[in-house]
């Protein structure tokens, strides 16, 4: 019998990663109906510690949002985010004069290299009827030599994602080669855009009472698997429940036996940087010297300041999914 667990773990907020990844966040928030201006009813927040809303109350949190969930205005460098919306949506907008709103299975790549700053709010788009959300953040490391490149904002929309059907789970390729089905370019500078990196980030869901066989990778990589939805399922002879991750051996093959329920799964992998990683909230570096050095550059650019007119930027409600790039160009979906 093979044993390619590693190591499990309770999932948390954040959930644990490994290099090349810093950071996972799961959101899976089950918001109300929307007042017409993009935010739940005011008499909803109530009792909320608005600013710093962390806590689940009525299946849904404002994180750090007061009249709009989300993250209003705030910096990063020397890292990238991968934002997967799988319900709902999320309003982008930047330091770069960038923006967009994406979707129900878009996903945004961002690259904050030397500097950015950047909001993401989440609107209640709909007045009639509730308005879920579940939203992974994933923030990619960059090395050394790229964690000053010029910011880089990029999207993968989901019609253009390979989802791959077996005949017994379905395969959302984000990032990486499965089986032959490669997915669309990352952000240029990435970590992810050397293919002998072996960066995945896969979405799969596995149908109740089947096994799955998930396969080897073909270099030394890290390897996580976060299973963050279903009943129970088996591996090495194993029970595990929901809400568990578990440290694979990527050189081996890994088979999932699922029970009673659709099993959904998030999979990072990638060969590991191997650099020195300094870290100060929105700021990874290598050095300690070169986080006091990016709070300094902060401080005094802004990382080219903010050029909406509200930290907490939306856009027009009737607004559709969209893309607005730093060099004007705009595509509508």
């Amino acid at each position: 019998m093979n044993n390619s667990v590693v190591q499990t773990f309770p999932l948390g907020f954040p959930w644990q990663t490994q290099d090349p990844f810093l950071f996972c966040v799961y959101h899976l928030d089950h918001y109300p109906k929307g007042n017409g201006e993009l935010g739940p009813d005011p008499k909803l927040l109530e009792g909320r510690s608005l600013g710093n809303d962390f806590t689940i109350k009525d299946g849904w949190r404002m994180y750090h949002g007061t009249t709009i969930p989300g993250f209003p205005y705030h910096p990063h460098r020397g890292f990238e985010t991968i934002t997967i919306v799988n319900k709902g949506y999320c309003d982008h907008s930047d330091s770069l004069g960038a923006a967009g709103r994406f979707g129900e299975g878009d996903v945004q790549w961002m690259t904050a290299g030397r500097g950015v700053q950047h909001s993401e709010m989440f609107p209640l788009l709909n007045d009639d009827k509730e308005n879920p959300l579940e939203l992974f953040q994933i923030w990619l490391n960059l090395p050394k030599a790229d964690k000053f490149v010029d910011p880089h904002f990029k999207m993968l929309w989901h019609e253009d994602i390979p989802i791959i059907k077996e005949t017994n789970a379905t395969v959302k390729v984000i990032a990486g080669n499965y089986r032959g089905n490669q997915a669309n370019d990352p952000a240029p500078n990435s970590w992810a855009a050397n293919n002998e990196n072996e960066v995945a980030v896969w979405n799969i869901h596995i149908y109740p009472e089947t096994e799955f066989i998930l396969p080897k990778a073909s270099t030394e990589v890290s390897r996580t698997l976060y299973f963050y939805e279903g009943d129970e399922i088996e591996i090495d002879g194993k029970k595990i429940k929901p809400n568990f991750g578990l440290v694979l051996d990527g050189a081996q093959e890994t088979t999932i036996k699922v029970g009673k329920k659709q099993a959904h799964f998030l999979i990072l992998q990638g060969k590991p940087i191997g650099e020195p990683v300094a870290k100060y909230g929105p700021f990874v570096m290598n050095t300690d010297a070169e986080i006091q050095q990016a709070m300094d550059e902060y401080r005094t650019t802004q990382f080219g300041g903010w050029p909406w007119p509200y930290p907490d930027n939306v856009h027009e409600k009737e607004k559709g999914r969209f893309a607005k790039y730093p060099d004007g160009d705009l595509v509508e979906k």
